[in-house]
């Protein structure tokens, strides 16, 4: 009888599925700069390097790869169209080609997009979301209350034809995240609403400022954007 027991034990041991092992990915999202055709002429220009939303990225794919090593998966999603006309009208360079080379030095999954739809449909399924979830997901990029503006300045004087407006959220299938994931938008106002919507669409918090952020300066500060004065993290 114990040997029956033992036997009937291996049986439905060996019969029940094996569930596959979940696996993390982290996402980055940096939106274009601005044209100084555009902002020359204000008090305070925007993006007088092209590479505000370029290098704090970078900044941040090398902390992952330190964190989490050689095998953790890293997403990229960069607008290209801005950084293209910024190239060819302004600093008469292959900027597309910089960005590569980041790719290529730390080993992550380079997407260029030009449309809003491609960036919720990676997030809902670029990867068998079954088994790969979210881990962190950080925009760099220009931004405000209620919006990610991945072209501002760049096409159409301080407006932007791109975007990912907070009602768009609710496109994101819920469910993509672990349990414990980082999120975070570094840029400016997103704290002041679209960090609830995000939650609400998602279940997630997002962290974002309530006020301005800085890219000035930043190889002062690591190349880590900063808080404008007297605003505050929020979400």
């Amino acid at each position: 009888m114990q040997f029956l027991l033992r036997a009937l034990f291996l049986l439905i041991v060996l019969a029940a599925p094996v569930r596959a092992e979940l696996q993390k990915e982290f996402i980055i999202l940096s939106g274009g700069p601005s044209l100084d055709e555009w902002e020359k002429y204000k008090s305070a220009p925007h993006d007088r390097w092209w590479g505000n939303f370029i290098r704090a990225a970078r900044v941040r794919i090398e902390q992952l790869r330190k964190e989490y090593g050689p095998a953790a998966r890293i997403t990229w999603l960069v607008y290209s169209p801005g950084y293209a006309r910024r190239g060819q009208r302004q600093d008469k360079a292959d900027l597309l080609s910089n960005i590569i080379s980041v790719r290529d030095k730390y080993g992550v999954n380079l997407i260029f997009f030009d449309r809003t739809e491609q960036v919720i449909n990676y997030l809902n399924y670029g990867q068998p979301r079954g088994q790969v979830k979210i881990a962190g997901f950080e925009f760099y990029g220009h931004s405000n209350r209620a919006c990610f503006m991945f072209d501002y300045s760049n096409e159409i004087d301080s407006a932007s034809k791109v975007w990912l407006h907070q009602s768009e959220l609710k496109k994101i299938h819920r469910g993509l995240f672990t349990r414990d994931a980082f999120v975070k938008s570094w840029g400016c106002h997103t704290g002041e609403s679209m960090s609830k919507a995000w939650r609400q669409a998602t279940g997630k918090k997002m962290i974002g400022a309530i006020g301005k952020t800085n890219y000035g300066d930043g190889h002062l500060r690591g190349w880590i954007p900063a808080l404008s004065e007297g605003s505050r993290w929020g979400g």
